[in-house]
């Protein structure tokens, strides 16, 4: 494994009932408070008065951006960025799932930059200062709560990147699996797909001796494959839910991948795909890794094998690391459609007429990926073997 230096400062406060560790948490950073939230569920399940009255016991001044979109908007930080130079914010606090808090983090930093808030995500500006954030997280999928990246579209140029910043971690995230009882059960799939999804493009890396991150990647995809057909069948049920919210934090929050850099080159071709259809980022995944799979099995035959025998009980017994490895990724694909997630673009309704622009996004940067290198060419074909 390579040499590393793991750093988190997010607090963490997990568990039912955590909610009033608000009170003792938002006072270390001021009483002008922004309230950044989405489509308004928070008030339909009575989490947006708990959290006001919580802040008017605390005294604090209030100010609101509600409407964050599931692929936040440029446009919406902007809005955000606009009130905190205005108003003079000392604390922004993202009740929400990802896109919440993603586009709160952008808010934060944009609010200390001058410039336009889209150059921190274009990188032509790196972010060195952000206001102090906290996190109340209502859905398990992303694992923005306890990280520092953050995806954000601008929907007038069909761009969507992710980037981030040491500055941008939430000082603190309320993770209370009550507050996930709600989603509704498209929505859960995809916050599972999400989850698995990252732990998968940590697992796809070039490193040798990750024995022990390996299965720490393995358990977590095994427990959550446990757990996610029980919890659809019973959204409400408080065990399911919390492993699983503890499950979409510790996929994305560092731990897993010390020692080495996994791929996310899938990543990039959905942000591609839902920046020019606006698709749920789970959905995308589901439809897209299993392909990019497929197209990348001849790179390390051995890696796709391990996970097919440890992950899928494939027995690989008189087979070809190559095909014990197919079959591991047929497993995965069943998995996904088994508790309801898309296979196809055209379960999107998503044919070949935008596929060149697609690719035009995908390859902005240019070649992408770490566990192999993606060009246009290799970009196209995954497509098309989607649609």
């Amino acid at each position: 494994m390579d040499n590393f230096t793991f750093y988190n400062p997010t607090k963490l406060i997990f568990g039912k009932g955590q909610l009033d560790q608000l009170k003792a948490e938002i006072p270390h950073y001021g009483k002008k408070v922004l309230l950044v939230y989405g489509g308004g569920s928070i008030k339909r399940t009575g989490l947006y008065e708990k959290v006001t009255s919580l802040l008017q016991e605390m005294e604090a001044k209030v100010f609101e951006l509600p409407g964050v979109e599931p692929n936040p908007r440029i446009s919406t930080a902007r809005k955000g960025v606009e009130i905190c130079k205005q108003e003079g914010i000392e604390f922004l606090l993202a009740v929400g799932g990802g896109s919440v808090i993603d586009c709160t983090k952008l808010i934060a930093a944009g609010a200390k930059y001058d410039g336009d808030p889209w150059d921190l995500v274009i990188k032509k500006a790196f972010a060195k200062e952000a206001l102090p954030f906290g996190t109340v997280l209502t859905l398990a999928a992303t694992g923005s709560e306890m990280n520092s990246g953050s995806v954000i579209t601008n929907w007038e140029t069909n761009e969507k990147y992710g980037w981030g910043s040491p500055v941008t971690f939430p000082k603190f995230s309320i993770l209370d699996p009550v507050h996930t009882f709600s989603v509704p059960k498209d929505q859960t799939i995809y916050g599972i797909v999400d989850m698995m999804s990252h732990v998968l493009e940590h697992y796809f890396h070039l490193e040798e001796n990750t024995d022990f991150q390996d299965r720490m990647c393995e358990s977590l995809l095994i427990t959550v494959m446990e757990t996610a057909p029980k919890l659809l069948q019973d959204l409400e049920n408080y065990e399911y839910r919390a492993t699983i919210l503890y499950a979409g934090t510790m996929a994305l929050n560092g731990i897993l991948n010390m020692g080495y850099r996994g791929d996310w080159a899938t990543h990039n071709l959905e942000h591609a795909v839902s920046a020019v259809y606006d698709i749920p980022h789970g959905g995308g995944l589901a439809i897209l890794f299993p392909h990019w799979m497929e197209y990348n099995l001849h790179v390390k035959p051995e890696r796709f094998k391990q996970l097919a025998e440890r992950v899928f009980a494939v027995d690989s017994k008189g087979k070809t690391a190559e095909q014990a490895g197919l079959e591991g990724i047929r497993k995965l694909r069943e998995f996904w459609t088994s508790i309801g997630a898309p296979s196809r673009l055209a379960d999107y309704h998503i044919d070949d007429s935008k596929l060149e622009v697609m690719a035009d996004r995908a390859m902005a940067n240019g070649e992408f990926g770490n566990f192999t290198k993606l060009n246009r060419e290799d970009v196209l074909a995954i497509y098309r073997a989607s649609m």
